[in-house]
């Protein structure tokens, strides 16, 4: 991208209103290293106002009072209007992040779009009421009523998506949000703000406020949210549980992954499994919480899957994000291309082997780039098997049978996601349920899917995203006991 995308207004009450204080945001290009764009940072009476809006959106507006018909069918205009912006968005996230365009077209808005669209299908016949018989023979009305305000705070690897995955149940269930996007992919939220006036969303349902840390935490403390949902690292996310628990307050924290891939002994090692493999780990340039990026391999075979996957990751195209031939762009910004470096370097300093990559691209000198990377000779318990990198890093772990396997894949922190690989399915299933995680996919790479549940066990968070389980995050039940007839 070429030209400069400035904006000078944030958008708050169905408008666009003029920031409190001076400060603006600068998001740079991953590629470039050159300034693409900016916008205003909210400051504390912006947060305020984007709260207040949000609040009597909900208290006296007519969002929640819409039948689930009704919001299904505004929910459907928004979706309609982000379609029609899909291309502008994808461009926009690929200079902001650095996802090569052909992913970011799919990975990061028709994704969004899909989840809006699950949302918008399920609102008319969500069970938001139900009567049962009492204890005593009456009836008892059980409803599923909206939670209120939810502050919403997405990152900057997946800014569209993250929020689509907030505000589809959300806005489904009659919330009203305040939407703080990371600094650093700020721009896109602009063309959201812009699809949510087209879709004729009531003011205040909906608000943007682009903001640094210090603000991010005025807004969840803030006593006018009832619910905060965050997507990012477990740093942030423990702090935000912190304060969320001193205030009582209910969020939901999708965190960290460091998922493993469990090839079992079996295994048809053809192309397509290799790519698969490969491209779960370095997809969006490796910053997906969800990547497989422990590769369990049979000792047996350990050699055979070594080689595969090296040819394949040395085969990745690594360049301009807008190059129909990338494969691998830059990552997002700048400290994390120096934290990916240092896991570099203490992964050969701890004894393992850089088999392909493991440093920058010598030839591209400008950008914030890392070579896609393969570690042989890994033990579970290095640095680079235990620590979330969030780069184009694989690392490939020896096991010793399926108790084994197991063993190591549960050895973490964390517990998002995890695959198997095998000719024998259901084999692959028996060992995919004893292992500690919130998603496991069979002979696949897509370990979510927008029907079901998403989230983590242990470090990987608190609640769920996806299928209709995430509306339960943004409701709270209340029983109404009839009197007996």
């Amino acid at each position: 991208m070429s030209q400069l995308t400035n904006h000078e207004h944030l958008f708050i009450d169905g408008g666009w209103k003029s920031p409190s204080t001076q400060e603006r945001i600068s998001v740079i290009s991953p590629a470039t290293e050159e300034v693409i764009g900016g916008s205003p940072s909210a400051g504390p009476s912006d947060i305020d106002l984007a709260v207040d809006a949000a609040r009597a959106a909900f208290d006296a507006g007519p969002w929640p009072r819409m039948s689930p018909s009704e919001r299904a069918t505004a929910l459907g205009r928004l979706t309609s209007a982000i379609r029609d912006r899909a291309g502008p968005l994808a461009d926009m996230i690929s200079a902001e992040v650095g996802s090569p365009r052909k992913w970011a077209t799919h990975g990061q808005v028709s994704t969004a779009i899909a989840v809006l669209d699950v949302y918008t299908a399920m609102a008319p016949t969500y069970p938001f009421v139900e009567t049962r018989t009492g204890a005593m023979g009456n009836e008892v009305r059980v409803r599923r009523v909206p939670v209120g305000v939810v502050a919403a705070i997405v990152p900057w690897n997946a800014p569209l998506f993250v929020a689509a995955l907030k505000l589809g149940p959300g806005l489904m269930a009659g919330c009203t949000f305040v939407l703080k996007p990371a600094p650093e992919a700020a721009l896109d939220s602009f063309l959201l703000a812009e699809a949510v006036i087209e879709a004729g969303l009531p003011p205040g349902v909906l608000n943007i406020v682009p903001a640094g840390g210090s603000a991010s935490e005025l807004l969840v403390r803030h006593r006018g949210v009832d619910n905060v949902s965050f997507t990012g690292s477990t740093t942030v996310g423990r702090r935000i549980g912190e304060l969320c628990g001193s205030d009582v307050r209910r969020c939901t924290l999708e965190l960290g992954g460091k998922s493993a891939a469990i090839l079992l002994d079996d295994v048809q090692l053809n192309d397509r499994t290799v790519r698969n493999l490969v491209g779960s780990a370095m997809a969006n340039n490796g910053q997906v919480c969800a990547a497989q990026t422990r590769v369990l391999a049979p000792r047996s075979r350990y050699a055979e899957i070594v080689d595969a996957l090296g040819s394949s990751v040395r085969a990745l195209q690594v360049g301009d994000p807008f190059d129909d031939a990338t494969d691998v762009g830059p990552v997002a910004t700048s400290r994390q291309r120096d934290r990916i470096q240092q896991f570099l370097e203490t992964g050969r300093k701890e004894g393992a082997v850089a088999v392909v990559g493991g440093g920058r691209p010598a030839r591209l000198d400008r950008g914030w780039y890392i070579e896609p990377t393969l570690f042989s000779d890994v033990d579970n318990a290095m640095t680079i098997a235990r620590e979330e990198i969030f780069g184009p890093v694989l690392a490939v772990i020896p096991y010793d049978g399926d108790d084994d396997a197991v063993a190591v894949a549960n050895d973490s922190e964390y517990g998002l996601t995890g695959t198997v690989w095998t000719a024998d399915p259901e084999r692959g299933e028996r060992i995919a349920e004893r292992v500690r995680a919130g998603v496991l996919a069979i002979n696949s790479p897509a370990a979510m899917d927008l029907n079901a549940p998403f989230g983590g066990f242990k470090m990987s968070g608190v609640g769920r995203e996806c299928g209709p389980e995430a509306v339960a995050e943004y409701t709270e039940y209340q029983t109404i006991v009839l009197p007996r007839r």
